[in-house]
């Protein structure tokens, strides 16, 4: 399962659920009964499944991927529950409707974008967003790290609030080598 982004960047399927601080998370999104939450690139979907516990009977998670894969092996894992998973590019428009969103979350795939495909997940995710819905993102600190894209491709907060051109409310620690931070929209 290998992922290959136009600038050359590969994921190789790789997931970073053992290295993220999962529970951070969840507490710093303030996740209500409900809600409606996109987990943009959501691999394994291991965080769909967490935003899940967190919505209820009443909500709904949506679980985007482009590996068509992972998106069915994800479906089996799920049927029956409030996750729906389909596959679908976040830096296009989806098929979900405008104004649907509470909350996106997309966790280490933005730095892997191109200036193309930023400007794409920007305006996907304004049009998805409900009025005072939230963005919240992860990347790996733009430091040494063991693992991860080249430190050049890397975004700090504060070049990662510049690229979007939004301004963050919150900024969080979720693991040694993580930052998640938090975009709230008018």
């Amino acid at each position: 399962m290998e992922k290959k982004h136009n600038n050359g960047h590969q994921h190789q399927g790789k997931s970073s659920e053992r290295l993220v601080e999962k529970e951070k998370i969840v507490a710093s999104l303030s996740i209500r009964t409900g809600q409606k939450v996109l987990d943009a690139g959501c691999g394994n979907g291991y965080m769909a499944v967490e935003f899940a516990k967190q919505v209820g009977i009443s909500g709904k998670v949506y679980a985007l991927d482009p590996d068509a894969s992972a998106i069915a092996w994800l479906t089996e894992e799920t049927r029956g529950t409030v996750i729906e998973p389909f596959v679908g590019d976040v830096t296009q428009q989806t098929k979900l409707p405008p104004s649907s969103i509470d909350l996106i979350y997309l966790s280490t795939v933005l730095h892997g974008f191109t200036p193309a495909q930023m400007q794409g997940f920007v305006l996907e995710a304004k049009r998805l967003l409900k009025p005072g819905g939230t963005l919240a993102l992860v990347e790996i600190k733009k430091e040494e790290t063991p693992f991860g894209p080249p430190q050049s491709m890397r975004l700090s907060a504060e070049e990662l609030e510049s690229t979007l051109g939004l301004s963050s409310i919150n900024r969080v620690d979720v693991g040694r080598y993580f930052y998640l931070q938090i975009f709230q929209l008018p």
